[in-house]
């Protein structure tokens, strides 16, 4: 049996070889991006199936902004919409034969982990100012200036681990009963797979909700503090 860990090489794009993780992941973005280009190019007043479906799902990220970060859902819809929705299809992507999702690879979810990571910083810095962002990390005190910065990093490495771990792990252990069992047995395992991907997807976005509106409001209260 094949080792999930494995990540084999598909092709060499000159000197680099293009593995079959890059090639999903590639493959996952742009089908997500010509799909978003096809529904906002046919928008209607009377939505189809697709529409409807679509806006009951910004209607959700809407409201799970709101309840979790606590502020209008503009700003961040399409950072958070856009992770939750792949992060849902790619681990989705193992429902077709012999594709493994791409959340199963570490480098994946690292890319993942760290833009959530530049998010933070990023939405951080626009609310308070470069200033008021980086001196939000000697709040309370300056004492707690390296252990800030150490909680910036190690929350980001435990969405790494978080979403390799679980995904993987689904991964893995299909593959141990399709091996010994045969094709029909391990379908109770694979909906049990589909159901964790989704939960992990919903987790990883919530999360990512909550290190940016934690960075928003240390930013801001910085900034107050210092206008007062």
């Amino acid at each position: 049996m094949k080792s999930p860990l494995e990540d084999p090489v598909l092709f060499h794009a000159g000197p680099v070889p293009v593995t079959q993780v890059v090639v999903v992941t590639w493959a996952i973005m742009a089908a997500l991006v010509l799909g978003g280009a096809l529904l906002a190019g046919r928008l209607s007043l009377r939505p189809s199936r697709v529409q409807a479906t679509v806006e009951m799902l910004v209607i959700a990220v809407d409201s799970q902004i709101r309840d979790t970060m606590r502020a209008e859902p503009g700003p961040y819809r399409a950072f958070i919409g856009t992770l939750f929705v792949f992060i849902f299809v790619a681990n989705w992507s193992s429902l077709v034969p012999g594709v493994e999702p791409p959340t199963a690879h570490l480098e994946t979810d690292a890319a993942l982990a760290l833009l959530v990571f530049v998010a933070v910083v990023v939405f951080g810095v626009r609310a308070g100012g470069l200033g008021g962002y980086l001196r939000s990390f000697a709040m309370p005190t300056p004492v707690m200036i390296p252990l800030n910065f150490v909680e910036s990093l190690t929350r980001t490495f435990s969405l790494l681990v978080r979403l390799f771990g679980n995904v993987m792990s689904g991964v893995f252990i299909i593959g141990i009963v399709l091996s010994l069992a045969g094709l029909l047995v391990p379908i109770p395992f694979m909906a049990l797979d589909l159901l964790t991907g989704a939960v992990q997807a919903y987790i990883f976005s919530v999360l990512a909700m909550v290190f940016i509106a934690g960075a928003v409001n240390e930013a801001d209260q910085t900034r107050e503090r210092k206008a007062a």
